[in-house]
């Protein structure tokens, strides 16, 4: 467990370069050899990989006048992952990545034109009910709610979604993602979401949901926010 000393040039360090993972323990910074992991991941979760390269392709092939572009509209726009604070914004390439990473969510997976990124409206998602609309489907319903936009639909809702049996906790590494078909339409409007009936065994269930929206015209992602609720068949 060799411990790390800061110098002239690196006072701290933490993640991973290279072969090697630095770590911190007890305020005090080591590194080790970096771990690999056999598991080849998911479907879906190679699924994801293959859509983040191509992401990095794809900026990769930009000139360095759109790059820049993507830097511009990029400063000042807040991260959504620590550290926080006023002088952190993201930058160009993450910009890029996020608005990629958006229309494909979307269903339209595709280069996407550098854009300013606005301030998305305040909102809010509310469970409504649920109801089997076939042998192997439940439709969950939400009404979402709106503030300080007029241009309602030009936002969809992605779902990331978990079913447990009541009082049962979330865990992030089980949920699924479900883009809601629903197009809101007003302040208040309704939304649904049509997840695998074999996911629902149990007649009284929680259902934990973290949601965020999608700008359909710049495919930038608001900041997630969270609802759990119980629900029965």
């Amino acid at each position: 467990m060799p411990r790390f000393y800061p110098d002239a040039l690196f006072s701290d360090c933490w993640s991973s370069v290279g072969d090697v993972t630095f770590y911190h323990r007890n305020g005090v910074c080591y590194f080790r050899s970096k771990a690999y992991s056999e598991f080849s991941g998911t479907a879906e979760q190679l699924e994801q990989k293959g859509l983040h390269q191509r992401a990095i392709k794809a900026w990769r092939g930009l000139t360095s006048k759109q790059q820049n572009k993507w830097r511009k509209y990029a400063d000042g726009v807040a991260a959504h992952r620590p550290p926080y604070g006023d002088g952190n914004s993201i930058s160009g390439y993450n910009l890029f990545v996020s608005a990629y990473h958006g229309f494909a969510q979307l269903g339209d997976e595709r280069v996407p034109v550098p854009k300013r990124f606005e301030a998305f409206p305040i909102f809010s998602l509310d469970f409504v009910g649920c109801e089997a609309v076939s042998l192997f489907d439940v439709e969950l319903r939400f009404r979402l709610t709106l503030c300080g936009t007029e241009e309602f639909s030009r936002y969809r809702v992605l779902g990331k979604i978990q079913i447990t049996e009541p009082g049962g906790g979330c865990h992030p590494g089980l949920m699924r993602n479900y883009l809601s078909p629903s197009v809101p339409y007003g302040s208040s409007s309704d939304v649904v979401f049509t997840v695998p009936r074999h996911r629902m065994d149990l007649e009284t269930f929680q259902v934990h949901v973290r949601y965020l929206l999608i700008d359909s015209v710049t495919g930038y992602r608001s900041i997630y926010h969270s609802v759990s609720a119980i629900g029965s068949l």
